[in-house]
């Protein structure tokens, strides 16, 4: 015992104590550190964009034009127009993205196109620079964009015509400015009235509160989104990281031929299990980073009550079955092989299976109650991935479910490491052809 643990020891000391692992463990919270301190200064200047310039409208009904006149001169188009946005940030993520870089309300000049001009020869006053008030638009208004015409039941809109390599921004908020004023000039014809009818027709919208035994709060609709893929990645990515350095020294010591030195000393069980706990070790600090980081946001945001915290210990259950199976297998691979080359391929079909998990992260985690999340939940190696998706879940499994996957990974764990083992004591020493798959059969029936 006390081999294993001084091979442990310096796994982890060779590992942890180096400028690149350092490194490597500050990368990721440095780069978030970065981004929420200078996000607001990178992006911030979107908020002061203005939309300003002149909008020639062509408009044979001429009740559109009169009601964007009007609109502009007293200033409804831009209130109007605010209020989008206003309304699109209070709603789903993704309209209100675009309308948010609008920034401020636009100042829209309206022009009228020369007497007698159509549309072809207006659409030559938009190639005409004018730097103090820019040729922004031209607005060609159907005619039946106010009243159907005759035996007509369908109502039109208008054409737009922009000029090269016009702003996204800009081109939003003159279509906003039109659309509110061919529905104003609807509304006119119709002998309504616009105020009594937003009146009528505006539902403002309701944040749910969440009821739970101590208290009730406001409903983060974005957390229960985001919590299963947090813990999908940390689980990911704390044993993939170490996974990959299990193998990659093994190969290295296996081609520099240290492996002889070390084997004279321990035999291939003690260095297989030193390997693993001093590896898991550095797992655990890199996920206890990540993870304690996390809980700080959460602290920060005032959403710490929100996360039901038995899923950090079942985080560091899952993490030690998904170490064991995955670390087995890796180490069973470097030692089987003689280069990285050899190992890419060998480890095509686990890996495949692994990145398979973060293709259904989604609808898992949308429907965790599904015969998919079952499945991929009961399945090892990746049943470790899938119940904790399900955990995090809006929808978290029974108890049963979750104590009948550990016990099935643990299982994983047993035959996994029964595997590695085998070839782990042969694959060392052997050099030459790396093994295909009836090879590693034979090694195991002989070890």
């Amino acid at each position: 015992m006390s081999k294993i643990l001084q091979i442990a020891a310096r796994e982890f000391v060779a590992t942890v104590f180096t400028k690149g692992f350092i490194i490597g463990l500050l990368v990721l919270p440095t780069m978030l550190g970065i981004g929420v301190l200078a996000g607001p200064r990178l992006f911030g200047a979107d908020r002061n964009f203005a939309v300003s310039g002149q909008l020639a409208v062509i408009d044979v009904t001429g009740d559109v034009a009169s009601e964007l006149r009007a609109g502009l001169t007293q200033g409804t188009p831009a209130a109007e127009i605010t209020d989008v946005i206003r309304r699109a940030r209070a709603d789903a993520a993704g309209g209100g993205a675009v309308l948010e870089a609008l920034g401020l309300a636009p100042k829209l000049t309206l022009v009228d196109p020369p007497a007698g001009a159509d549309v072809e020869s207006a659409k030559a006053w938009l190639l005409v620079a004018d730097k103090e008030s820019p040729h922004l638009a031209l607005a060609v208004i159907h005619a039946n964009a106010a009243q159907p015409n005759a035996d007509e039941t369908s109502l039109g809109s208008f054409d737009l015509y922009v000029p090269p390599k016009q702003d996204q921004r800009v081109e939003i908020a003159v279509q906003q400015a039109l659309r509110e004023a061919i529905i104003g000039a609807r509304v006119k014809r119709a002998g309504l009235d616009r105020a009594a009818l937003n009146e009528l027709t505006s539902v403002p919208r309701v944040r749910s509160v969440t009821v739970t035994e101590g208290a009730e709060r406001g409903t983060v609709g974005a957390f229960g989104f985001l919590l299963p893929i947090a813990f999908m990645f940390l689980l990911f990515t704390s044993v993939m990281g170490s996974g990959q350095g299990m193998l990659t020294t093994t190969i290295e010591e296996k081609s520099s031929r240290v492996i002889e030195v070390l084997l004279s000393a321990v035999s291939p069980m003690q260095l297989m299990a030193g390997k693993l706990l001093g590896h898991m070790g550095i797992s655990l600090i890199a996920m206890s980073l990540y993870l304690g980081l996390g809980l700080l946001g959460l602290s920060s945001f005032s959403l710490l009550g929100l996360l039901d915290f038995s899923l950090v210990l079942y985080l560091f259950i899952f993490f030690l079955i998904a170490f064991f199976t995955i670390g087995s297998i890796m180490m069973a691979a470097g030692a089987a092989v003689n280069d990285m080359r050899e190992a890419q391929s060998l480890m095509m079909p686990v890996m495949v299976m692994l990145m398979s998990v973060w293709f259904l992260w989604f609808p898992i985690s949308r429907n965790p109650d599904s015969a998919l999340a079952m499945v991929v939940s009961f399945l090892p190696p990746v049943n470790t991935f899938g119940m904790l998706l399900r955990l995090a879940s809006q929808h978290p499994p029974p108890a049963w479910q979750v104590w009948l996957s550990i016990g099935i990974g643990c299982a994983g764990v047993v035959g996994a490491v029964w595997f590695a083992a085998k070839v782990f004591r042969i694959g060392l020493l052997m050099f030459g052809k790396p093994p295909n798959l009836p090879t590693l059969i034979r090694w195991i029936r002989a070890a």
